[in-house]
């Protein structure tokens, strides 16, 4: 990268192994179902999950509404985090598109939401009340530090969802990085969700793309939504070629990424005027102490300009940053941001 980006794990660029294998991608139409590449990566990434089907979506936000039409009718209820994105950042998709409600629980520190909270949010039987069809969870939970969440508590939200006949999704953008934070595979993380959606274009570096798992039946009905939406991409192999390296190479190396954000987050840790508020996976959040000889505007245009360093303030907090490692942000880069951010304000 001609840069070194901070914002977001969503601004990696494709690996050069990656555009190899999209240049040279064998392609179909696959809104007819014949592009030999998009075939494999489903059938790919659903083996590799213990899924029965998967399909290829463009984003995880769409990944998400399919799942919600897919689960949900008019006038019905999903249970879902008060920080989640899907309820903050998707723009309101459910209920816009979906006229599906959605029943907002809080999102605690350890990204959680309460299991007493979900059972107390599941509605009786009564015509007054929309109907609970769904539980959506968030792995890892971002919006409150990228916190990976564990496999005996997705499994005690799985089982409430069965004792009550809900389904349950997970909005896994970066399941991958919940796995090995905690040691476990991807795989059994999501054993006993219905559906999960995660992105190819976050920390797996792919420039496009997202994929939902699910039963076969749900798959059928999920292509049905994708294509109410619009998601119906013709010569998509090419697209999906990055995917592939993105789902057996680059899901493995991620452990990489968290100890960057550990030494990233250490580092900074140590200057005057930054305050670290949580490092966990791949996310360090850092507050720009009032203190600070530059405003959260000024800091980021030094660091830019001074630098060639990007970082943004979280939307919605003036003072808070979060600075996201990813594959293009090596041991080097990180010691050149703490550097930087030393020289700065030291």
């Amino acid at each position: 990268m001609d840069s070194i980006d901070l914002r977001s794990d969503t601004v990696t660029w494709p690996t050069p192994k990656m555009r190899e294998a999209m240049a040279n991608a064998v392609v179909g139409d696959d809104v007819f179902g014949d592009d030999p590449t998009v075939n494999q990566l489903e059938a790919d990434t659903a083996a590799l999950l213990g899924k029965e089907a998967a399909l290829f979506v463009t984003s995880g936000t769409q990944g998400n509404l399919i799942a919600i039409l897919t689960h949900c009718g008019r006038g019905d209820e999903a249970i879902i985090g008060d920080k989640a994105h899907t309820f903050v950042y998707e723009a309101g998709g459910m209920s816009a598109l979906g006229s599906v409600h959605p029943h907002p629980v809080k999102v605690h520190a350890d990204g959680t939401l309460a299991l007493d909270d979900i059972r107390h949010a599941i509605r009786g039987d009564n015509y007054h009340f929309p109907r609970t069809k769904m539980i959506s969870l968030e792995n890892t939970q971002g919006t409150v530090g990228g916190i990976p969440v564990s496999l005996e508590y997705m499994n005690q939200v799985a089982e409430i969802a069965n004792q009550n006949n809900l389904k349950l999704h997970i909005d896994g953008a970066r399941i991958f990085n919940a796995a090995a934070a905690l040691g476990v595979s991807a795989k059994d993380l999501i054993a006993n969700a219905d559906t999960m959606t995660f992105c190819l274009s976050k920390g797996l570096c792919a420039p496009v793309g997202s994929i939902l798992v699910g039963s076969k039946d749900f798959i059928k009905e999920a292509r049905r939504a994708r294509k109410l939406l619009g998601g119906g991409m013709r010569q998509a192999g090419i697209l999906a070629a990055a995917g592939l390296i993105a789902i057996h190479d680059m899901s493995t190396r991620l452990g990489e990424d968290h100890q960057n954000a550990c030494t990233l987050g250490e580092g900074l840790g140590t200057i005057p005027h930054l305050k670290i508020n949580s490092i966990q996976t791949n996310f360090v959040f850092f507050d720009l102490l009032e203190s600070a000889p530059f405003t959260p505007a000024e800091f980021m245009t030094r660091m830019l300009e001074d630098f060639n360093i990007r970082l943004t303030p979280y939307p919605g907090y003036e003072r808070t940053f979060r600075a996201v490692t990813h594959y293009w942000i090596t041991p080097e880069r990180v010691q050149t941001v703490i550097d930087a951010s030393r020289q700065l304000l030291s």
